[in-house]
């Protein structure tokens, strides 16, 4: 049979907008999925939505993300990091419960994207229980603003989003012939080139393909958000992305605008639920 994905781009806290989507598949118990996606901020939505924990995400981002121990300016001028992704995964970890054995029964693999800092490649690591404290920070761990390199399997790693913002071509290359992506910006967005592309190349000097990768970032997200716009003639690509007034950035900790960003996912995966059969299935919004 062919096979459906579900791929989840990051976004630091815009990832409350595909919070607010896969909590709505939860509550109507909606999951068609052969296989799950999922890079940075997305990554760590999907593993809640695998688990069944509706409005765990929602916690995390609203409560623990826009804490001062996640976020904190001073710290990073003192040296430390601006945002500690280890701290947010540990102490949401330890403090909201994840299910991790419904994950294992349902047997829907979540595959993490991560960005070698060696190679400058992304590595697609399949989550394990032995291996989720390792991947979720390195996914998460945009560089400078995180200023360590969690190593996975011994590499060090860095952001996923660098190397494969919306790996909808590696679903599609791991046989997907049906692709449903939450996308953290409105549709018509395109990534610009690194405006600071001297201060990357000193920056990352001793890292040559993660420097490479870093400025070429715009490049391949737009030939990502491209293959969504004309994919091949054995694909079926359905879009959800936020509204165009959508007001969450990067690093958002305003409660108002992260309730409406929620909100607008919400409503988003409710009405991609009503709009899908087995049969058809009509896109919330084409690109």
């Amino acid at each position: 049979m062919p096979k459906h994905a579900l791929v989840v781009e990051g976004g630091a806290m815009r990832g409350i907008f595909a919070a607010g989507v896969l909590d709505a598949f939860l509550a109507k118990r909606f999951n068609p999925f052969d296989f799950v996606i999922g890079v940075s901020a997305g990554s760590t939505n999907s593993v809640g939505y695998l688990c069944g924990q509706e409005g765990r995400s929602h916690k995390i981002i609203t409560e623990f993300a826009t804490s001062h121990e996640f976020i904190d300016m001073v710290r990073w001028l003192r040296g430390g990091h601006f945002c500690d992704v280890q701290w947010l995964w540990r102490q949401s970890f330890d403090d909201v419960w994840l299910d991790f054995s419904c994950y294992e029964q349902a047997d829907v693999p979540l595959y993490v994207v991560t960005t070698s800092i060696l190679s400058g490649r992304a590595h697609y690591i399949r989550l394990t229980k032995e291996n989720m404290h390792d991947v979720f920070p390195a996914s998460c761990a945009i560089p400078l603003a995180y200023r360590d390199f969690p190593t996975v399997n011994g590499e060090p790693m860095t952001d996923g989003g660098i190397a494969d913002s919306i790996p909808v071509k590696k679903a599609y290359e791991m046989g997907a012939k049906e692709i449903t992506v939450i996308l953290s910006r409105a549709l018509g967005y395109e990534k610009k080139p690194a405006r600071v592309r001297g201060l990357m190349k000193r920056l990352f000097k001793d890292y040559p393909d993660l420097q490479s990768a870093l400025l070429s970032r715009n490049a391949q997200y737009n030939e990502a958000l491209q293959f969504i716009k004309q994919p091949p003639a054995d694909c079926k690509i359905n879009v959800i992305a936020p509204p165009v007034n959508f007001k969450v950035g990067r690093f958002t900790r305003n409660p108002v605008r992260l309730e409406q960003g929620y909100e607008s996912g919400v409503i988003s995966g409710e009405h991609f639920t009503r709009s899908y059969s087995s049969d058809s299935i009509q896109s919330i919004q084409r690109v």
